[in-house]
């Protein structure tokens, strides 16, 4: 990944390959934001006339590149658009989060290839130090395991990440500016790892093999691991993973972490659908669908990533992540359309559609964290196309059984910049789930599906147990260009809402 430095230092004189300012969109044309006036004042205080000369306007996501003035060290200046300028009547007079790091991002992503950036943005504490380092840290990163001379580094006819970047502003002896960045580093390292497992083609990436990774990165953080093969899970009745796995060569595994602190007086269970490839099994999906499937561990992925964040932070909470892994696949040993599945917590299930396993894997493993009685659960998947038709590829529906806590969960997904929106859980399409042969079909009404779907994992969740579903399946994956931080591929979308459920919980601000 790419270094930070915290600098004092003026940006005319530092060495660098460039020197990355902001500029807002102003109400006469593009302002030139904090951070940058010694830039400013080189080019005679006329920058803003210059950007907008060459067609900037600081709109979000807008990068135009000049020559550095005489003097400089650096060759060239990169201004990076900020969106609208903030209001100085206002009481929030500040550039936010989320500006930021999109703009760090964007400009991280145009300086691939090069060595060092300064980074010359408004900086105000260490809010902004740590959004800034975010975007860096996320904009930057590239997977390029598979490409010729990859291996992380430079790709054949590629160029390799920003090596570092230093963040002027930034107080190198400042404990606040310094445990911001170390929180951005922690929590971006492990989700920049959750992409690269998004990203990792399903033929390197089974059940086992997923398993055998979170093994080895629990080790390695103080954190503990059971995983349970197919051999296990069938002993411990577990109906839906093995239902979901019985049509691949690849078995499946449930892998339990659990990370704890001794002052800790909480425990938040996360629980990640992981289906490291999804064919929609017997219920085959039609072509066009099926290219993009790998991305169907993402929820797992994010569930993982977010307990080791939790503990390379040292969060004074208790957090286990339950990791539901299969390969669903059409063979004459998987599960038909008509099947009934015993589950883990004893009820029965018709399989009306097997495209729909999402569900069935959750369902185990939402019962198998409800036993343990936490504090609250929060599952996380890619569960269903519905919720990409009500909310698009960016935004991830938010169901709970509770009100005030989707709420708590809303707000933390915007705080840290995951667009999110709350979904209701409507009891009228509960009656359509119900069953001639089993305890409950695994669908129900098409219209409102996404919905249907977090009723279906409600059935199984403990009783009085508080339980939230972030349904990822827009932006989990984005098949389109890179925008702002956000990379083509795997996302680690939801990664960060779950590490900051966890900070308000170890603050004891979760409600």
């Amino acid at each position: 990944m790419t270094a930070l430095t915290l600098s004092t230092s003026a940006a005319p004189g530092l060495r660098a390959d460039a020197i990355v300012i902001g500029v807002a969109k102003g109400t006469k044309g593009p302002v030139v934001a904090p951070g940058a006036e010694a830039v400013d004042k080189a080019y005679d205080g006329k920058l803003a006339g210059v950007l907008e000369t060459l067609g900037a306007a600081g709109a979000e996501g807008e990068l135009t590149k000049l020559p550095a003035p005489a003097g400089f060290k650096a060759p060239i200046v990169v201004a990076v658009g900020l969106g609208a300028e903030p209001d100085a009547k206002s009481e929030d007079d500040t550039y936010g989060a989320e500006a930021l790091r999109k703009a760090a991002g964007v400009a991280a992503r145009a300086l691939a290839g090069s060595k060092k950036a300064a980074f010359a943005l408004p900086v105000d504490g260490p809010g902004a130090l740590g959004a800034i380092s975010e975007g860096i840290l996320l904009g930057a990163y590239s997977f390029d395991v598979y490409k010729e001379n990859g291996n992380g580094g430079k790709a054949k006819n590629g160029k390799a990440p920003l090596a570092e970047a230093a963040l002027l502003g930034g107080k190198p002896r400042d404990a606040a500016h310094k445990g911001a960045v170390a929180r951005a580093v922690a929590v971006t390292e492990e989700l920049n790892r959750a992409r690269d497992l998004i990203n990792t083609p399903p033929n390197d990436l089974t059940p086992a093999i997923f398993a055998g990774i979170a093994q080895t990165a629990a080790k390695e953080h103080g954190i503990k691991v059971q995983v349970l093969d197919d051999k296990a899970l069938a002993k411990g009745g577990y109906g839906g993973i093995l239902g979901v796995g019985a049509g691949s060569s690849a078995a499946p595994r449930l892998v339990k972490l659990t990370y704890t602190h001794p002052k800790a007086e909480k425990h938040l269970a996360f629980v990640g659908k992981g289906i490291t490839y999804d064919s929609g099994g017997i219920s085959l999906k039609p072509a066009g669908h099926n290219e993009t499937m790998k991305c169907d561990m993402s929820g797992a992925a994010a569930v993982f990533a977010a307990v080791v964040a939790a503990a390379r932070l040292g969060l004074e909470v208790n957090v286990t992540g339950w990791l539901a892994l299969a390969e669903n696949m059409p063979s004459g040993s998987a599960v038909r359309p008509g099947d009934v599945l015993r589950m883990y917590s004893g009820k029965t299930v018709e399989v009306l559609n097997t495209d729909a396993e999402g569900r069935l894997v959750l369902a185990d493993a939402l019962w198998a964290a409800s036993q343990e009685n936490p504090d609250a659960i929060v599952d996380v998947a890619t569960l269903t196309g519905a919720m990409m038709l009500a909310l698009g590829s960016r935004t991830f529906g938010v169901m709970a059984n509770d009100d005030a806590f989707r709420s708590v969960v809303h707000e933390a997904a915007e705080e840290v910049g995951e667009p999110a929106w709350p979904m209701p859980l409507p009891e009228h399409l509960r009656k359509g789930m119900e069953s001639q042969v089993a305890d409950l079909a695994n669908m129900g009404e098409r219209m409102g599906g996404g919905l249907v779907a977090g009723l279906f994992l409600r059935e199984f969740v403990g009783e009085g147990i508080t339980w939230a579903h972030l349904d990822i399946a827009g932006p989990a994956f984005n098949e389109g260009g890179p925008f702002g931080y956000t990379p083509k591929g795997g996302t680690g979308s939801a990664v960060r809402t779950l590490v900051r459920l966890a900070e308000l919980t170890a603050a004891g601000d979760l409600g």
